[in-house]
């Protein structure tokens, strides 16, 4: 229910990992791993390689759902975050650092929930962990001991944010928060009711 996901910019490319929601092509991803993108390629675990179109994403959640045209995919089961407390153990699967190491398997536990953080300017409510996250999980799950989809692995902590050494402090967004914009995605493509200039 894993696939990875390679991103075609106007300058080189970017790769990031998507989570099969629907047998029929949905897949639920970051809105940061296909941002500009002019081409997207879906490759799954059993190494089959689709184009997917974009059927909706939102920056200020960092979420976004791809399309790929196919029948019989193995879909994600999808648990509850809210049932979530501090010390579960969860797992994370993602392509760390590209294709290469597709499909690995990073182990911890919710280490805090509810954590408000500002990220690119927004703010968001994330669920903590310390399963290792890198670049390339963006957009893959977090799954919890039942082996249900429970959070949208987003960001990890880095020297970016501070001068000393971080270490296993990885974020992921409930799927509790994610499941009604991604529902909306669907629906119409976009999330109504954000504030707008209305220039473009």
């Amino acid at each position: 229910s894993v696939v990875s996901i390679t991103s075609t910019l106007r300058s080189g490319s970017s790769t990031g990992t998507g989570i099969i929601m629907s047998e029929d092509g949905y897949i639920i991803t970051n809105d940061h791993v296909i941002e500009s993108a002019v081409a997207i390629e879906v490759l799954t675990s059993d190494d089959r390689v689709y184009s997917a179109s974009l059927v909706g994403s939102d920056a200020t959640s960092d979420l976004a759902v791809l399309k790929v045209e196919a029948t019989e995919l193995a879909a994600a089961e999808f648990g509850s975050s809210e049932d979530m407390e501090v010390g579960d153990s969860v797992v994370a699967i993602g392509d760390p650092l590209g294709k290469e190491l597709r499909g690995t398997m990073t182990d911890g536990i919710i280490s805090a929930i509810n954590r408000d953080l500002v990220v690119n300017g927004r703010g968001m409510t994330l669920m903590q962990t310390n399963a290792a996250l890198n670049n390339g999980n963006s957009g893959g799950p977090l799954i919890n001991a039942y082996g249900q989809v429970i959070g949208i692995n987003t960001m990890k902590m880095s020297s970016y944010y501070s001068t000393a050494s971080v270490e296993g402090l990885g974020f992921a967004i409930p799927i509790s928060t994610a499941k009604p914009i991604i529902d909306e995605l669907i629906l119409q493509g976009y999330v109504s009711g954000r504030p707008a200039i209305g220039i473009s």
